[in-house]
């Protein structure tokens, strides 16, 4: 007969593992990310891994299994960071944040810029049917959400303006092609169904390659586009008028 010692052993079978497990791309990504101190790019992340690994697959991967969680692995302007996931963003609240309310004519601004880039200040006007205080570029540039591109090939040699990474983040947009074209936009009541005969919105694009008629940004330009606005010289009024001298007489 079996002692009672032997009767209450019990048999543990160790815990198999699992040869399909989680690859070790994904703690490598993982570690990558968590550690970047920015949003990384595909072919950046690309360079830091094993050969032969498909970086494409990989992302998708980890970005599936974070969906569920309380960080999400997130694609903005084609490179790749973790985020608090959206739903849990009041958790964030307590953290001090200063708000600043756009004026309309800085919304306005914006949005031609963004579906219309890239785009000068004349051409701002043109568009708004309005002139454009100097001020309104300024608050956007402060911002961080536009940006200097180039200068016009035209008289003047104007600066062009398009929109930046931050505006992306801003709005949680992956590319500027996310933007709502025109039936969204009516459907959100931004627009009055009743347009005219032909208005169409244009299919924006933030590609950074300077069109043909830009020039190159040139040193200080940066610097000009948040210069304040030269101040006009006051005018001195009349001068008066030397008297002329009286020839003597004989």
């Amino acid at each position: 007969m079996a002692s009672l010692a032997e009767m209450r052993i019990e048999h543990v079978e160790e815990p198999s593992m699992d040869p399909q497990g989680r690859p070790e791309e994904l703690r490598l990504l993982e570690a990558l990310l968590f550690a970047a101190a920015e949003p990384l790019d595909q072919a950046t992340l690309a360079k830091r891994m094993p050969d032969g690994v498909d970086i494409k697959t990989a992302l998708a991967q980890l970005q599936a299994e974070y969906a569920p969680r309380g960080v999400n692995l997130v694609k903005i302007a084609n490179k790749w960071a973790f985020r608090t996931a959206g739903d849990l963003s009041w958790l964030m609240t307590r953290e001090s944040t200063e708000t600043r309310k756009l004026s309309r004519a800085a919304i306005e601004v914006l949005a031609i810029i963004a579906y219309h880039q890239p785009v000068t200040r004349a051409e701002i006007e043109e568009i708004r049917g309005v002139v454009t205080s100097k001020g309104t570029l300024d608050v956007l540039l402060e911002t961080g959400w536009i940006r200097p591109r180039g200068r016009r090939k035209t008289p003047g040699r104007p600066l062009t303006f398009g929109t930046t990474e931050s505006f992306l983040s801003q709005f949680s947009l992956e590319a500027l092609g996310d933007l709502p074209g025109l039936e969204e936009l009516k459907g959100t009541g931004l627009l009055d169904t009743r347009l005219p005969t032909g208005f169409t919105v244009p299919n924006p694009s933030d590609d950074p390659t300077l069109r043909e008629d830009e020039d190159p940004l040139e040193p200080g330009d940066l610097d000009f586009a948040l210069a304040p606005a030269a101040e006009p010289e006051p005018d001195p009024g009349p001068q008066p008028q030397p008297e002329p001298e009286r020839g003597s007489g004989e």
